[in-house]
């Protein structure tokens, strides 16, 4: 995240991005050779004394180009920088015109990218990723867990299954400057918005680096309500005359089954972009669905949830990963954090037979 300070007559004058690596303090204001770039953090013209910080070495405004990039728009970066829309709009277009292309088409509501802006993302994505990777490894900070960390994780299986451990981890770890986001958004990693997502599925994506911390074993189930009413499946088969539930993007199911893997087509009876809908849905007696065990282990522990065609599951392919844009090397913090989670989650695996 970049900071830039302008002049009266609109040229920047200094610029900072958020990976800050140390806070100095001067008298007499900015010195004459500076260690790098700063970010003005307090200003006391009284007594001619100014507070700054040193920055990495990555031009501000391709990072402001990137962090829009992989927010999807310029007045979700600005919220993200803490910033206005006006200012990184008028940036954005300073942009293109020093480069002299247009980068991106957008309207008030979406943005969306020209061949040169995909061109130029593409490029400096990596660039920015081996740059931060080589001062943090030069300045010795590859042992030092210190600093921010940014963390997505799907909203369910965060509130259940992650947030529990967290405070252990702040604790083990104090100089962590932890941002966590619970959404079942894919965010865009390599844009650099984040650090870390904890995502579920059999593919994570090219060009990204996947640490296994599970496997999401599901199981289709149903209430006993709707089963009394609408009867119980005996075979894969007669799921087609019954209610399925699921969330947007997950039909087709892959099941593993007695004959193997089977791909079971159909459409959700109600249409909605959350899986927590899902689950409530079932739980309230309106069909089957196909629910990983880590969601609804109470539930069919207690029998408000039952398990249907117990020789079928969801596909064991489907795992729990912890997932980051490639590095040259990884830093002390995001380690320790992939690894506090691969200790310390505890994912039920079966419950029924």
């Amino acid at each position: 995240m970049s900071v830039c300070h302008w002049s009266s007559d609109d040229r920047p004058i200094l610029c900072a991005h958020s990976k800050l690596l140390e806070s100095q303090h001067y008298a007499g204001g900015v010195p004459a050779a500076l260690p790098s770039r700063v970010q003005i953090v307090a200003v006391d013209r009284t007594n001619s004394t100014m507070t700054f910080k040193r920055e990495t070495m990555f031009d501000p405004d391709y990072d402001m180009f990137l962090d829009i990039v992989a927010t999807g728009s310029i007045s979700a970066a600005a919220r993200v920088r803490g910033t206005s829309v006006a200012s990184l709009s008028k940036r954005l277009t300073r942009l293109e015109q020093r480069l002299g292309v247009r980068l991106a088409n957008r309207t008030t509501r979406r943005l969306s990218l020209t061949e040169a802006g995909k061109d130029l993302a593409n490029t400096l994505r990596p660039m920015r990723a081996e740059l931060g990777a080589v001062e943090e490894r030069l300045v010795g900070r590859k042992t030092d867990t210190r600093g921010p960390l940014r963390l997505t994780v799907p909203t369910s299986f965060g509130r259940m299954h992650v947030l529990p451990f967290l405070p252990g981890f702040l604790a083990a770890h104090s100089e962590v400057e932890l941002t966590i986001d619970l959404s079942d958004q894919y965010v865009d990693l390599l844009g650099g918005t984040y650090d870390l997502a904890v995502r579920i599925g059999a593919r994570m994506g090219s060009g990204l680096t996947a640490h296994r911390l599970g496997t999401s074993a599901r199981v289709l189930c149903a209430a006993p309500e709707y089963l009394s009413r609408s009867g119980t499946p005996a075979l894969l088969r007669d799921l087609a005359g019954h209610r399925l539930l699921a969330a947007e993007g997950q039909l087709p199911w892959s099941l593993d089954g007695p004959e193997g893997p089977v791909l079971l087509r159909g459409t959700s009876h109600v249409r909605t972009n959350s899986s927590e809908v899902v689950r409530e849905l079932a739980i309230g007696g309106c069909g089957i669905a196909l629910r990983s065990i880590w969601d609804v282990a109470k539930e069919l522990e207690a029998g408000a949830l039952v398990r249907v065609l117990n020789d079928y599951r969801g596909s064991q392919d489907v795992g729990i990963f912890a997932v980051h844009a490639p590095v040259p090397v990884m830093s002390a913090r995001l380690r320790s954090l992939i690894d506090y989670l691969a200790t310390h989650l505890s994912i039920p695996v079966d419950l029924c037979s």
